[in-house]
């Protein structure tokens, strides 16, 4: 396990980062939107909701973001803080993560090849660690200190209002970037504006589908009437000799 804050070997805010339970919802803001504590102050070692980084706005602030349901960080985010080498790290929605922690494993680890030296979780070559949790475990434990692997990072800031809200699980799904094409030959992009125009689309496509249906017969059919004649008509004899 990582060795307490009160011994020099490791600083509290990274202790605290990787103990601290985020996408709880915020005591502060329980009853507002998008109220899940998904930001770390490294200066206060707080987890914070968006709406309580006002007061830390010139604090160095760390976006945590979640991948299958675990907490993960950007690789451009951990490498100012921390040497990141030989942890596996994961592309998701175009940004390159790595875990905070191992993940629990609910069997045993079946595969001989590589695993983490820590956790033996199986692993992708040439990585040595799952997470950054096993990384500095390992370090502590066979090093006993891990100041030279640490970073002086003054600036640290959160991505632009919009931009990213976090969430990167199979249950968050982002719109996708979408070109439209005014009848003045500009473009526009838009999520909901696509959505709009393809629900529309859609509905004309149907209403043309069920009008061709009930109205319109293939060419070269014959009608309803004269296939009944055909049917039905009186047997005709031939004449008398």
């Amino acid at each position: 396990m990582v060795q307490s804050s009160s011994s020099p070997n490791i600083p509290t805010w990274l202790e605290t980062l990787l103990s601290e339970k985020f996408y709880d919802s915020c005591e502060i803001h329980h009853d507002v939107r998008k109220n899940e504590k998904n930001i770390f102050c490294l200066d206060c070692c707080v987890a914070l909701c968006p709406h309580c980084v006002t007061p830390h706005s010139s604090h160095r602030l760390l976006q945590i973001r979640r991948y299958v349901y675990h907490d993960v960080i950007r690789v451009g985010d951990a490498e100012k803080l921390m040497d990141c080498s030989y942890v596996q790290s994961y592309i998701t929605n175009s940004a390159k993560v790595v875990f905070l922690n191992p993940r629990e494993q609910t069997r045993a680890c079946r595969n001989t090849g590589n695993t983490c030296i820590s956790c033996h979780r199986g692993l992708q070559d040439p990585y040595l660690f799952c997470s950054i949790f096993c990384k500095i475990n390992h370090i502590l434990t066979s090093e006993g200190m891990m100041s030279k692997y640490l970073y002086d990072c003054e600036v640290l800031t959160l991505p632009e209002p919009g931009f990213d809200d976090g969430l990167m699980t199979p249950e968050s799904v982002l719109d996708p970037f979408v070109t439209l094409w005014t009848s003045s030959g500009s473009s526009t992009t838009g999520a909901g504006d696509c959505r709009t125009m393809i629900s529309t689309a859609t509905t004309e496509i149907v209403k043309k589908k069920r009008s061709s249906k009930s109205g319109v017969r293939p060419v070269g059919s014959p009608s309803p009437e004269l296939m009944v004649n055909r049917r039905k008509g009186l047997p005709r004899r031939s004449p008398f000799q």
